[in-house]
């Protein structure tokens, strides 16, 4: 699952759409990234179903490595091209694109168990974190989004087998499966 789901992200590279973008600053360029990648409904299915695989600590190792050689270099460019046009006004552009990878694996309720709720808590403490780090990446149209995507999440079987009521029925700890 999560090879496929790599291999969608470069056939279909969001970040590489909103580079060629002339006409947006560094923040608009990162929010239209995200925009991009809202609507792929196909590759946030693979990424519910891949829930569960990330019991493995392997494969989580794994992820965490692709997203730090993939994803940080292209965060950096885009943070740095914003930096330097003015739109984004932090001196951290290096440290948010590496949080920046790592955030999606602190929302996934397989890695740190969460209910819905506490989901939602986590999502708003990265908004205004961000925001307070000089990177204000979501309006309400992101917002919206993203609080439907993790009640997805939370409402689909691998998801819901992840939520901290059920973490005794896995037979895990802390039902983080690690």
């Amino acid at each position: 699952m999560y090879a496929l789901g790599n291999q969608m992200f470069h056939e279909d590279n969001p970040f590489e759409a909103a580079k060629g973008r002339d006409d947006l600053n560094g923040l608009q360029k990162i929010r239209s990234l995200l925009a991009l990648n809202q609507p792929d409904a196909k590759r946030n299915q693979i990424n519910m179903q891949a829930i569960p695989i990330l019991k493995d600590p392997h494969i989580l190792a794994v992820a965490v490595g692709e997203n730090r050689r993939v994803l940080t270099p292209l965060w950096l460019e885009l943070l740095e091209e914003g930096k330097k046009d003015g739109s984004i006004k932090t001196e951290y552009t290096k440290e948010l694109s590496e949080l920046l990878p790592l955030i999606n694996f602190w929302l996934m309720p397989s890695v740190f168990p969460a209910t819905e709720e506490e989901l939602l808590h986590k999502y708003h403490f990265v908004k205004e974190v961000l925001a307070h780090m000089g990177l204000p990446l979501y309006d309400d149209n992101m917002a919206t989004f993203t609080e439907k995507f993790i009640t997805d999440i939370t409402e689909t079987p691998c998801g819901r087998n992840f939520m901290p009521e059920k973490a005794d029925s896995n037979n895990v700890k802390g039902g983080n499966g690690l």
